[in-house]
């Protein structure tokens, strides 16, 4: 069992609040809200099993819960909750990987950094990138508001056959699976424009504004997949308006992509007709577009589709390899 010593204090002192004036009850007396809307605020923040008598709110922090929160805030009562929710769950995720960091960190005894700067290092690093999508999505909001309709292409890839390898592989396989897959479906999303929405276990929700981007995204991968560098995925892409709301989309398209992605064969990528339609001839040359069978699935009885893939084909590493193999 390990010491204190070797824990080198892995729960630091809190850093968040170094001379707090409040409790939680006196916050809320201050902000003038109901205890029912306090609670329902404080589940949505994600600390329904964390109550705490001791003063660990600032002025500083009443001052800005007031913006946002109670009679005077700039948010109805929903949106309020619905603004505490979207900032909750983003922020407990991302505080569940940083813990796990700090904690592998702790048992490192070749990291000699005391923790507690590590921890306001991770903090500056969190607000500085925060700081910067902040000010990206911005602009881009100043031309299309948030809560409206936005005409983009929804995609989804996920990991065939997942809950059957899952049972086969070791915890930490999983884990380096899964961190690979992420990586790299962030980073072809990115690169072609796209933005990544969530992670669901075994698949990732995108959205891209070009349909011709779209395809190459789905191509891309597939192609990562055929060299081993991803598991064996599908994907499918579906165009329309949608509804983006706190971070999140909604919509037909998120309905049809997700259909298609789950009726299409391991290896391949399907595509709504709506894309196909939207792709210009030159847009299109770059790929082989074939129709397929309408799809009877949930919602849909006669879903048209698409199987997408690049004009010309490509040799895979591992069919390069085996040539080699075969030549030698």
């Amino acid at each position: 069992m390990e010491d204190a010593v070797t824990r080198r204090d892995l729960v630091p002192p809190p850093l968040y609040n170094p001379d707090p004036d409040y409790t939680r009850e006196e916050l809320v007396a201050a902000l003038k809200v109901l205890p029912e809307q306090a609670d329902r605020i404080w589940n949505a923040f994600g600390f329904a099993q964390y109550e705490t008598s001791e003063k660990i709110f600032s002025q500083a922090d009443l001052d800005a819960f007031t913006l946002f929160i109670g009679p005077d805030s700039c948010l109805s009562p929903r949106s309020q909750i619905a603004a505490a929710r979207a900032i909750g769950q983003m922020t407990t995720r991302l505080a569940d990987w940083q813990a796990e960091q700090i904690a592998e960190l702790a048992a490192d005894p070749l990291f000699t950094v005391p923790l507690t700067d590590a921890i306001e290092a991770l903090s500056h690093l969190q607000t500085l990138i925060w700081r910067r999508h902040l000010d990206l999505n911005l602009r881009r909001d100043i031309e299309q508001p948030s809560d409206e309709q936005v005409d983009t292409v929804v995609g989804f890839v996920d990991i065939v056959g997942y809950t059957s390898l899952s049972r086969r592989i070791a915890l930490y396989e999983l884990e380096e699976l899964l961190e690979s897959f992420e990586e790299n479906v962030h980073e072809v999303v990115a690169a072609h424009g796209g933005k990544v929405i969530k992670t669901l276990g075994d698949a990732v929700m995108f959205t891209v504004p070009s349909p011709s981007a779209a395809a190459v995204i789905g191509v891309t991968l597939q192609a990562l997949a055929d060299d081993d560098i991803l598991p064996q995925i599908r994907v499918g892409l579906a165009r329309g308006h949608v509804l983006s709301r706190l971070g999140d989309v909604f919509g037909e398209p998120v309905n049809i992509a997700a259909r298609l992605c789950g009726s299409a064969y391991p290896g391949t990528v399907l595509v709504d007709e709506i894309l196909v339609e939207d792709l210009t001839p030159e847009e299109a040359e770059a790929f082989r577009i074939r129709p397929i069978s309408p799809l009877r699935v949930r919602g849909y009885r006669r879903l048209k589709a698409y199987n997408v893939e690049p004009a010309t084909p490509r040799k895979s590493r591992k069919h390069r390899r085996s040539g080699a193999d075969h030549d030698e």
